[in-house]
């Protein structure tokens, strides 16, 4: 338990919008599930959340919507979002309901956000995050997720050195160049995972004329998908089911992992585009850096099979994928609350006792 929080421990929030992680120091990872939350459609009464809910896509009867408040990286539906907030933080509170901050102790929470996000999506964020606590945080702050990713990845980031993080999230690709505790160039791009998804479902409506739905298309990825094949025998087969649009009956067809990089092509290929525009405004000095050190890849994303190799090849830098690329983020916003980071992160943290107050 951390240093003089005897009956409350601070808390790190990945508010991501596929997934939804919570991180503490002394318990580690205590929570990773579905951003998504049911809701009964006219009076919006929760009915599920994280895993539950996400089995409820596409399967809810009429009068019941599952429905992800979190879009693009930022809060869509800031109600929901706190109510989702306010669910998750139950689950994992303890008998004494610590987290809560009940006893007297209150803790602190530090949430990942997609970089360059504005203000009104700050304030909403700071919020949510308070509000679903009950009131019984003492503070919220804001980390730009790829600062987050990079610490949580075992990036020297507070030294004068370059580094340089790709996090690819749900619902938005974060670049940036760390030096010194803080972001010196960023670029966030409202393109990763579920735009993945939505591309995979145009191309097989496109080429088959069949409809699938988002979960299917999300297993396709992750059963056969890549960003490209170094090899013939890397080409994988699945057979999908789904609406044949024409005579509107259930019909089973057949994909491989070549399909999927045809239909990938787009959302990586801007994703590849953002990386050489970072790239070209980042100082010298610091890419010379990046260049010796190589590009470090996080988020759900980033495990595509063979996107380390393409961004490779299109940057001609070596690029790895974080061990634990899909934790970074909220691995990193708990290890940030840590007296000693708290301090030397300094300007590149937003805080609620501040910003809320503007």
């Amino acid at each position: 338990m951390w240093p003089g929080m005897r009956t409350s421990e601070d808390i790190g929030i990945d508010l991501g919008t596929a997934t939804f992680l919570i991180y503490t120091k002394s318990q580690g990872l205590v929570l990773q599930e579905p951003s998504v939350i049911a809701m009964t459609r006219d009076t919006r009464q929760v009915k599920a959340v994280g895993e539950e809910a996400y089995r409820m896509i596409g399967r809810t009867p009429v009068g019941i919507v599952a429905v992800r408040p979190i879009r693009d990286g930022v809060i869509a539906d800031e109600d929901l979002t706190e109510k989702m907030l306010t669910m998750f933080l139950a689950k994992v509170q303890g008998p004494t309901g610590r987290f809560l901050g009940f006893g007297g102790f209150k803790p602190q929470l530090m949430v990942g956000v997609p970089s360059n996000i504005s203000d009104v999506e700050r304030r909403a964020v700071l919020r949510a995050a308070l509000n679903a606590n009950r009131g019984n945080a003492r503070r919220a702050f804001l980390i730009e997720e790829p600062l987050a990713a990079a610490i949580g990845a075992g990036l020297k980031v507070l030294e004068p050195i370059g580094s340089m993080i790709v996090d690819i999230g749900g619902g938005s690709s974060d670049v940036a160049v760390i030096s010194a505790g803080g972001v010196v160039v960023s670029e966030s791009m409202r393109v990763a995972g579920n735009e993945f998804d939505e591309s995979i479902i145009r191309y097989v409506r496109r080429k088959e004329n069949v409809m699938i739905g988002e979960r299917t298309a999300e297993e396709i990825k992750v059963r056969v998908g890549a960003a490209m094949l170094l090899e013939d025998s890397e080409n994988l087969v699945a057979e999908v089911r789904g609406r044949d649009l024409i005579n509107g009956l259930p019909r089973t067809i057949t994909l491989d992992s070549l399909d999927m990089v045809e239909a990938l092509s787009e959302p990586v290929t801007r994703i590849v585009e953002g990386v050489k525009r970072v790239l070209e405004i980042t100082p010298p000095e610091l890419a010379g850096d990046i260049f010796d050190r190589g590009i470090i890849m996080t988020g759900g994303g980033s495990l595509l099979r063979n996107f380390d190799e393409l961004l490779r090849q299109a940057t001609g830098i070596s690029v790895s994928v974080a061990e634990n690329a899909v934790e970074a983020v909220a691995i990193g916003t708990g290890m940030a609350l840590e007296p000693e980071m708290l301090a030397a992160l300094g300007d590149s943290l937003v805080s609620s006792d501040s910003y809320l107050r503007r």
